[in-house]
């Protein structure tokens, strides 16, 4: 490569765009005789529909539609389960309208098209519906018990799912064990919560039978795909498009969510375009949660501190529905042995169902969970054999020459749970070495009076699963480079990252090359944004598919320079002899070349005006016109990504507030294409993870309502809650595909939770307060806080 871009910390390509407010979300979409959506919603948990009466609502003045299950026809079913598995042996997806039955407050029973909103929401106040109240499960702790109420009548003690993996002889390790450390942790329920909320705008065309749709969405093309199974329209007669999208963190990858049936049906119907978008207090009861689990969990030990076996019990709350199928609970599954060589290893879980909002995956899926479970045992494991909680992790750590490790588990993707590579003692040294670990007993010493503490976490994150992405790179007649790939963006920076892939591969300047990313008619092959796999998967196809371009105009310019490819070189998009710069031709002489028809471009500089002489067809056999590829990468299994945060806060005893004085990040996510774009999502994830740690709690009360549905409620930290965060990186290419990339999306949010909590059990040690949860919200911390100083009276 010619053109040094790989690596290189470039501003983003899309930011200014976005900062002058031109950026085009779906609200900002706005077509011709457009009409506007709302939801009737469930205000009960549970509860059977006895009676519903939309006459009053069809006959209000500008309302064009109402539709309810009876309307729906076959698109009244069940919605998709997006991933079976054998465990799930009960699985349950809701239907874009509850016919006779609602589950949980939120779920959608009625729809409504009018001239605009505001006559959309008076129209759902004409709706008389008549509930027949029925008992309610909404703790996750009674879910599975005998007289628990059943969140499906034929769902026995509201079970989903029930898996055990083993590795090894756990129960022969705990009987030799020196140590056995134990506990309870809890993860409570939490929410993705990002700007933009969800939306669509769909379209029909009657004369070209077309349908297309606008989505704030994270997977455009299956969504294409399966509104075209739903419509029985050929694929192609349907159109997907994710504009710019204001944040997905995973709920966005939910398909379908109810709205995106309901809205195309309606412009199918109507012969309109209708506009639906979430409001903030619909998007606390309809867009998915995630996060609830409890777990009983134990550490084996031999008299040195290192770990002979792991036994983890955990109850997973899929909540009313189970349209991801369970792979939160899996990933926490083979989440749970992080960083370190646990040679016995026995996890159970199980999956119930509650009447509370359905679950799938947001930013960190599983892991924060399994994280948090693993690092607070160590923590407490150092604690009672005496060790170092920094010493206890290093003597555990898998080692740098011991990569590729399989921890002998299933992943999320079928695939095995091998670590391809990773250096944790040196990331876990400077991540110390960043806080100052070796320093803090003194200044922890010095602040008499003050309750200051130092934690810390590891992390793994399974990244870049398959099944696989693809891209198309193209050059044009002007030297123009487009990519086009159904890797959506919600803000990770693709149109800079890839369009550096790409003009890296091709020796061209970045700002020639312009990213189209999400519209189903530019790229129709893929699966979407998620699972931090976006750079990793996509990015690799990028490259693919940029490399295959270089090497078709490398053959061109050899054989018009007379040379061989291997003597030429890329540099400012022209290709030219090495050591002879006069030799070359440009790439937009090389794409007008590259069609055998070139006659409508004119006379271009340098190129022969008749193509050169040859034997046989102008395209032999497996040679197609144009200086474009399309290519695909399949990896084949996840990449592992670490990393290492460190934490110093301060308590205030007296109101339970945690300050965050210090935050430092050493994260390895292989080869970073830009590490500008790197930190971004290292701290967007520490934010999210601050709110996870220390704030948000979706608080539900036996009756299923959800008592933190607002922003008073519902804490998201500001800025001033999120501290200044240190970053550093290594680097440890992943041998698993071209790039050497690893996935950076998810994690920041990860370990979060488990640094800031042994952070504050720290400074909280003077109390012997020992925490087995999170978020540590305030009023929880002052509890906590007031018990011992009674005990202590």
């Amino acid at each position: 490569m010619t053109t040094k871009l790989l690596g290189e910390p470039i501003k983003r390509l899309e930011d200014p765009r976005l900062l002058k407010g031109q950026g085009q979300f779906v609200d900002d979409i706005h077509r011709p005789g457009m009409l506007h959506g709302a939801v009737l919603r469930s205000q009960h948990a549970h509860a059977r529909i006895k009676r519903l009466d939309v006459s009053k609502a069809r006959g209000l003045p500008g309302v064009q539609l109402v539709l309810t299950a009876d309307d729906l026809g076959p698109a009244g079913g069940s919605l998709p389960l997006l991933i079976p598995h054998p465990a799930l042996t009960q699985p349950r997806t809701q239907r874009a309208l509850a016919d006779d039955e609602v589950r949980y407050v939120g779920e959608a029973v009625a729809f409504v098209v009018a001239r605009n909103r505001y006559i959309a929401e008076d129209a759902l106040e004409l709706i008389e519906i008549e509930y027949d109240p029925l008992p309610v499960v909404a703790a996750l702790d009674a879910a599975i018990r005998e007289d628990t109420p059943l969140a499906h009548a034929d769902v026995p003690r509201n079970i989903a799912a029930h898996l055990v993996q083993t590795v090894g002889d756990p129960d022969a390790a705990f009987a030799r064990a020196a140590y056995i450390v134990k506990d309870r942790i809890r993860m409570d329920r939490g929410a993705a919560h990002p700007m933009e909320t969800r939306g669509i705008v769909a379209e029909w065309d009657d004369a070209a039978e077309t349908l297309t749709c606008w989505i704030s969405t994270q997977g455009p093309i299956p969504i294409k795909n399966g509104l075209a199974m739903l419509f029985h329209l050929p694929e192609h007669k349907v159109r997907v498009m994710a504009p710019d999208v204001g944040g997905g963190f995973g709920p966005k990858i939910m398909m379908f969510y109810p709205e995106e049936i309901l809205a195309p049906m309606a412009a199918m119907r109507l012969n309109r375009p209708v506009k639906w978008i979430e409001d903030r207090i619909e998007h606390f009861i309809s867009t998915n949660h995630e996060r609830e689990q409890i777990h009983d969990i134990e550490i084996a030990f031999d008299k040195d501190g290192r770990i002979l076996g792991v036994r983890d019990t955990f109850l997973h709350d899929t909540g009313a529905f189970s349209p991801y199928g369970i792979i939160t609970p899996l990933i926490t599954a083979t989440q749970v042995p992080n960083n370190y060589k646990v040679p016995n290893y026995r996890v159970e879980f199980t999956v119930a169902y509650t009447n509370k909002v359905p679950v799938s995956p947001y930013r960190g899926a599983g892991r924060p969970h399994g994280v948090f479970a693993m690092e607070r045992l160590l923590d407490k494991a150092a604690h009672e054999i005496g060790l170092d909680r920094a010493e206890i992790r290093r003597r555990n750590f898998v080692q740098p020459d011991e990569f590729p490790h399989d921890v002998g588990l299933i992943f999320q993707d079928g695939g095995p749970t091998t670590y391809d590579s990773g250096n944790y003692p040196e990331v876990q040294a400077r991540a110390l070495n960043m806080i100052g670990w070796d320093s803090f007993k003194k200044q922890q010493a010095r602040a008499q009076g003050r309750y200051l503490g130092i934690g810390l976490a590891n992390y793994v994150e399974g990244t870049g699963i398959g099944p696989y992405e693809g891209a198309q790179v193209r050059v044009d007649v002007r030297g123009h480079v487009f990519v086009s790939t159904a890797a959506s963006t919600q803000g990770q920076g693709h149109y800079t990252t890839f369009a550096q892939i790409a003009a890296s591969e091709l020796g061209v300047p970045l700002e020639k090359v312009t990213v189209t990313t999400g519209d189903s008619t530019q790229f129709r092959w893929g699966s979407g944004t998620y699972a931090s796999r976006a750079l990793t998967v996509a990015g690799n196809a990028v490259g693919l598919a940029a490399r295959a371009v270089r090497e078709k105009a490398a053959q061109l310019a050899a054989d018009l320079l007379e040379v061989s490819p291997e003597e030429l070189e890329f540099e400012n998009g022209v290709v030219s002899v090495k050591g002879a710069p006069g030799r070359s031709y440009s790439l937009a002489a090389l794409a007008v070349a590259s069609n055998p028809i070139r006659y409508a471009y004119g006379e271009v500089p340098k190129l022969p005006a008749e193509p050169l002489p040859r034997q046989g067809p102008a395209l032999v056999p497996g040679k197609e016109p144009g200086l474009e590829a399309i290519r695909y990468y399949s990896p084949p299994h996840a990449a592992f990504a670490s990393g290492c945060h460190a934490a110093i806060v301060e308590v205030d005893a007296d109101t339970g507030m945690v300050k965050i004085l210090k935050y430092a990040v050493v994260h390895d996510c292989g080869v970073m294409v830009n590490p500008l774009v790197v930190e971004g999502q290292v701290y967007g994830g520490v934010a999210q993870g601050v709110g996870g740690a220390l704030y948000e709690k979706l608080d539900y009360d036996e009756e299923g309502q959800l008592r933190s549905g607002t922003y008073m409620d519902f804490l998201i930290p500001y800025a001033t809650e999120v501290p200044h965060i240190e970053t550093d990186h290594v680097e440890t290419p992943s041998p698993l595909n071209p790039l050497g990339i690893k996935g950076a999306g998810e994690a920041g949010a990860i370990p979060t939770p488990a640094a800031l909590v042994s952070a504050i059990e720290d400074a909280l040690s003077p109390l012997g307060i020992h925490i087995t949860q999170a978020p540590v919200k305030p009023d929880m911390l002052r509890e906590l806080i007031a018990e011992k100083r009674a005990q202590a009276r």
